[in-house]
């Protein structure tokens, strides 16, 4: 059993993989081109909601982690795993840093490795893209001299009950032997592993996972925005649908979608399939277009609320409970409540903002970090709740506000308006 890991990348995804592989006895190096990440983990101080200082702490004094900056120490691997972002260039996929990730990996590639891609990207990346950069690098032929393989991540931050060990995790590699080699290796860090026939397929299961939660939201988004004009409460409708036991499953709506996940990976899948087809996969764009226009929606919202007792948007004070784009968490990526205090500010709001998780210098500075407390809560013009926190005191908000813009469905009360 390979013994060696390099995990390239340590964000969401990567940093717990390397500290899980350590705790189970491999002997890990994460290497990240953040210098101040770097430091940060050698000095056993975790910047990832789901790995404690101690957690990380432990592996590093057992000396089965260290981090690094330089891919000199990835040499001798057995195992690399890379798990760098893949963000959106406009409106096409920006592979630069898994393009940068294989040709620093590639010479120390040996007969035998395993070279495994969790970053997600289209069906066909890791046999087009990743594959002649690693063997053009390494001088090796994958499923001749190494192994090569896809296994999506499926991180959920801030989740309580499913962690990286306890979600089957899908792998996939390129010929019986890459898939065998792949399978061994992630057996030993979770529980439950999926085999799938090839990477295309693993890369497809990635996209068809995000791709769903992303069109039903957009479903429930849009009746958001029509129910009142139909008379009825959207909220009470999913709960009562929920009691049905067998095709339906509940989605909520909310000020958007954030995180890398759903605002960007269906738009992966749909540039390529129109790259390959030369058609459009209209729901999944359509489902785009509606989830991106929910924040000016609540901001048209909070607006009508406000006019509606003599204020305008321009000059009111208005408290932003969470920053974050879900639940629980410190992460601001592609957060819709980001995007709604960035707007509001630009339209002349006072936004004042309480966000407990997120670190503070993530705040951008035009923004007044507060604590949340009855003086606050009273002394806004709204309180917008964006991201419902399960700290945040909400029957204070809806007993000393004097009007409170819900779009979590956390606040009760006379004072409280619901998406």
């Amino acid at each position: 059993m390979a013994r060696r890991v390099v995990v390239i990348g340590q964000g969401y995804v990567g940093l717990p993989l390397a500290v899980r592989a350590a705790e189970v006895g491999f002997d890990v190096v994460g290497i990240d081109i953040d210098e101040h990440r770097v430091k940060l983990l050698n000095a056993g101080e975790s910047y990832i909601d789901d790995i404690g200082d101690a957690r990380l702490q432990a592996v590093s004094g057992r000396g089965t982690f260290r981090a690094s900056f330089d891919f000199a120490d990835a040499a001798g691997f057995d195992v690399c795993v890379i798990t760098v972002p893949t963000p959106l260039l406009g409106d096409q996929p920006d592979l630069a840093c898994v393009g940068a990730a294989a040709e620093a990996i590639a010479p120390h590639i040996r007969p035998g490795s395993i070279v495994v891609l969790e970053s997600t990207s289209y069906p066909g990346t890791t046999e087009e893209m990743l594959r002649p950069l690693l063997e053009a690098g390494s001088g090796l032929l994958a499923r001749d001299g190494f192994h090569l393989g896809f296994s999506p991540e499926r991180i959920d931050p801030g989740n309580p009950h499913w962690s990286f060990d306890n979600t089957p995790k899908v792998v996939s590699g390129i010929g019986p032997a890459a898939l065998a080699a792949i399978t061994e290796f992630y057996a030993a860090l979770v529980q439950t592993v999926v085999p799938v026939s090839t990477p295309r397929t693993a890369e497809l299961t990635k996209l068809l996972e995000n791709t769903f939660r992303a069109v039903n939201i957009a479903l429930v988004n849009e009746l958001a925005t029509v129910a009142r004009d139909l008379g009825t409460d959207i909220w009470e409708a999913v709960g009562a649908a929920s009691s049905k036991p067998f095709g339906f499953l509940p989605f909520t709506p909310g000020p958007g979608v954030g995180g890398h996940c759903l605002p960007i990976d269906p738009r992966y899948l749909s540039w390529q399939v129109e790259r390959v087809t030369g058609a459009p996969l209209r729901m999944v764009e359509l489902a785009d277009e509606v989830n991106r226009a929910m924040p000016m929606h609540v901001i048209n919202r909070l607006a009508a609320g406000l006019a509606a007792r003599g204020r305008t948007l321009c000059g009111s004070r208005v408290l932003l409970l969470g920053l974050a784009y879900k639940r629980n968490s410190s992460d601001l990526r592609e957060s819709p409540a980001m995007e709604i205090a960035h707007d509001l500010f630009e339209l002349g709001v006072a936004v004042h903002v309480v966000e407990p998780i997120a670190h503070p210098d993530t705040i951008p500075a035009e923004f007044s970090l507060v604590r949340l407390d009855a003086a606050e809560a009273r002394a806004a013009d709204a309180v917008l709740v964006l991201t419902d926190h399960d700290c945040f005191d909400y029957e204070l908000v809806a007993r000393e506000a004097a009007y409170v813009f819900d779009t979590r469905n956390r606040c009760q009360g006379p004072s409280v308006e619901l998406l």
